[in-house]
């Protein structure tokens, strides 16, 4: 059995990724190990965000199935499961606090780091204001003097994720511990740098710019991107692209340094897969960032090393289409519950039934959205009505809603949605809830720029 590797990148857009056409050299290593392999340029997630993308990623299904996104059903099975249960060595590093053990998905690894919650002091004196002050006066007083220092002082309150070079030094470590030496492995590494807020190292940001922005004015500029984006002038908006392309080119010298050392534990014996959860908003809806439906935000790199034929394929591919293909690839049964696609049958010639991505999501109070894309048509389904239809051939970019002009193709794809919407309810599960988290998760999530 082959060893396999799964490098998921937290909020990385496609149209950034040297193969996919970026003008800038930010993704060198990525794009040489891509070169060797099978390129999807048609990938997306179903739903743009990471609670909701992976669920997709690693247990194959769309993100309201099985109870919805709020943790992982005892019904789905995640893929490390399935290497475990045959017989391989897992292990899954990553610092994003929704893929933690608190959300169900560390199961089935022999070794799992999902970071520790913070505990700075500024985090330890919220808690005690938490716990001893809500109620009273003076707690909202608190709070706002507490988001004043980032917005106009820039002050970093607490580590929000655990950096490139440590997620990679973990998984190094995972490689290089071994065990019986007959077991193959499966390892999975999330990293999150590329994830706002952006606060590269200075060496990556002096490949784009003359001086590099210190981590203050880059937390402050954050905030006027989601506060005040209408006032966000030229000059912030190029400073801002030079920082997310920064921890870009971090990352990527991170996953070089990873490779590096899979072939020298794995040789040529092993299988590669890279993607993103969702890609990022920079203003092109007048927001930034959010769990949105277009495609600056689900569209995704994606491709496989070490399995069928090398060269691009522009076939529309779901990230649910990911983890049946790694186990495909593996020799091994997918399960039951998954929904994806193994896409082994386009890397060797074969059948690929897909013909469109969708996806639903809920807004924290049970209402639901959904999105459908095909190659030509894309169309979101609103809870409070206004629903959307874009064409994709004309309007690429999605600024043109056509839904009054274009009435049979609404109904075509709102049929689709009703479809899909049928297996939500079919795999209903209402034992699934949302665990309570603590204040020091709550804080990361919050300033990650999560609804908590």
């Amino acid at each position: 059995m082959q060893n396999v590797l799964l490098i998921t990148i937290d909020s990385l857009r496609a149209d950034h990724v040297g193969y996919h056409g970026y003008d800038r050299d930010v993704t060198p290593n990525i794009d040489r190990i891509a070169g060797d392999g099978a390129r999807f340029t048609n990938a997306f997630a179903h739903v743009g965000g990471t609670v909701f993308s992976f669920p997709s990623i690693l247990t194959g299904v769309t993100p309201l199935m099985y109870g919805g996104h709020d943790r992982v059903s005892n019904r789905q099975t995640i893929v490390s499961e399935v290497f475990d249960d045959a017989g391989y060595r897992t292990g899954g590093f990553h610092s994003n606090l929704y893929l933690s053990a608190q959300f169900g998905y560390d199961r089935g690894w022999d070794e799992f780091f999902d970071s520790a919650p913070d505990e700075s002091a500024m985090t330890k004196a919220r808690k005690f204001a938490k716990s001893n002050l809500e109620g009273t006066p003076i707690f909202p007083l608190l709070q706002r003097g507490y988001d004043l220092l980032e917005s106009s002082g820039g002050i970093n309150v607490g580590n929000y994720h655990v950096p490139a070079d440590e997620i990679t030094d973990k998984a190094i470590q995972f490689l290089r511990s071994g065990g019986d030496a007959d077991d193959p492995e499966f390892l999975w590494v999330h990293y999150m740098d590329v994830h706002h807020p952006f606060l590269p190292p200075e060496e990556y940001q002096l490949e784009f710019r003359d001086e590099p922005i210190g981590d203050r004015e880059s937390i402050k500029l954050r905030r006027k991107f989601i506060e005040e984006p209408e006032n966000v002038t030229e000059e912030e908006y190029q400073t801002f692209i030079d920082l997310y392309d920064a921890e870009i080119l971090f990352n990527d010298e991170e996953i070089g340094r990873l490779f590096d050392v899979v072939e020298e534990e794995w040789g040529d014996e092993y299988v590669a897969a890279l993607t993103a959860d969702h890609g990022e908003h920079f203003l092109e809806h007048d927001y930034f960032s959010g769990a949105k439906p277009y495609d600056v935000k689900t569209h995704v790199p994606l491709f496989f090393t070490g399995v069928g034929e090398t060269g691009e394929y522009d076939d529309i591919v779901g990230l649910t289409d990911l983890p049946p293909t790694l186990v495909d690839v593996a020799g091994l049964d997918r399960p039951d519950s998954w929904q994806g696609h193994s896409l082994l049958g386009l890397l060797e010639g074969g059948e690929y039934p897909r013909t469109d991505v969708v996806g639903g999501w809920d807004d924290g109070e049970n209402e639901e959205d959904y999105v459908v894309r095909e190659d030509e048509w894309k169309l979101i389904r609103r809870h409070e009505g206004g629903d959307e239809l874009y064409d994709l051939v004309a309007d690429p970019e999605e600024q043109t809603n056509v839904i009054d002009d274009e009435p049979a193709e609404a109904r075509r794809l709102q049929k689709r949605v009703d479809q899909h919407v049928e297996l939500v309810r079919a795999t209903a599960d209402d034992d699934v809830e949302r665990p309570d988290m603590d204040e020091d998760v709550k804080e990361r999530l919050r300033r990650l720029g999560y609804s908590e």
